[in-house]
């Protein structure tokens, strides 16, 4: 049995560190994406945010990973940061046209923008949202504080004007580590924002992306609260989006792991499949009788 009524990630697929923890003692690059698949219903795709990947090597993600499975890629920097959506429509049909030989296989894209991304251009998204063609879903990621607070109904109205998610970060586990010797989550507590964005889903597919504590244990608390409203909205029927992070992602998938164990409590969500990794460690100790 596999992960069903929702799907969970992570931001990446291909962590060599993760080679002995998530997949198998002899993985290679070329196997990291099918031993991740084979866990995981959903990733990131950050590539995307620094260029067009080639034909070939969209192809090749499609043919590693099930039909049912799910890239969510960010749009390309030169969109949303480069050029702030102005004049950008080149670009825009560039990288949607690219995705195409990933068929299904491609969830819902997210625009994130920088903290510079003020409420005043709203009226430019609004604008730009339009232009999008019907063939995907899209979410939405801004990172300026006004957002959170007096800019955040207006936002929403955008949104759901285009029937677009807004992606709900939350980083309060990240800021919450007190860290002294731990390079990665100082690093990461710099780069995120802090808090986390107002609850609301718009559409059919809830966006989450969690940015946890270092220690695993420390994010029960917090998993355990977002599970009871991701349940919330499986039972209204709706089909969530969780993504889960840590300072240097190697905690990541278990991160996921502890997550779906809280959502279990909940509802049936299926089965988060056993990692390669363990399945290698039970093959090898079943062929030494």
């Amino acid at each position: 049995m596999s992960l069903i009524r929702y799907h969970l990630g992570c931001p990446i697929w291909a962590k060599k560190e993760w080679v002995g923890e998530l997949f198998t003692q002899d993985a290679k690059s070329g196997d990291f994406l099918k031993q991740y698949s084979s866990v995981f219903n959903t990733v990131e795709g950050n590539t995307t945010f620094y260029g067009v990947p080639a034909p070939a090597t969209l192809q090749r993600w499609a043919d590693d990973t099930p039909e049912s499975f799910r890239f969510c890629f960010k749009f390309p920097r030169t969109v949303t940061h480069f050029k702030s959506l102005q004049d950008a429509g080149e670009e825009t049909l560039l990288f949607l046209n690219a995705l195409d030989p990933l068929g299904p296989r491609v969830g819902p894209i997210f625009l994130q923008f920088p903290p510079s991304f003020a409420p005043s251009e709203l009226p430019t998204l609004d604008a730009y949202l339009e232009s999008l063609p019907s063939t995907y879903a899209y979410a939405v990621e801004v990172r300026h504080t006004a957002f959170n607070k007096e800019a955040a109904e207006p936002l929403h109205k955008v949104l759901a004007k285009h029937g677009v998610e807004r992606v709900l970060f939350d980083a309060r586990g990240l800021h919450s580590a007190v860290v002294e010797n731990d390079p990665a989550t100082r690093e990461a507590q710099h780069r995120k924002p802090a808090g986390r964005s107002p609850l609301l889903s718009i559409g059919p597919n809830p966006f989450v992306r969690f940015i946890g504590h270092p220690t695993v244990d420390e994010n029960r608390p917090l998993l355990a609260e977002w599970a009871e409203l991701v349940a919330h909205w499986i039972e209204e029927g709706r089909h969530p989006y969780f993504f889960v992070h840590a300072p240097d992602d190697f905690f990541a998938p278990r991160l996921a792991r502890v997550f779906h164990t809280e959502l279990s409590r909940h509802l049936d969500v299926g089965e988060l499949p056993e990692w390669p990794a363990n399945s290698s460690i039970s093959q090898g100790q079943l062929n030494l009788f």
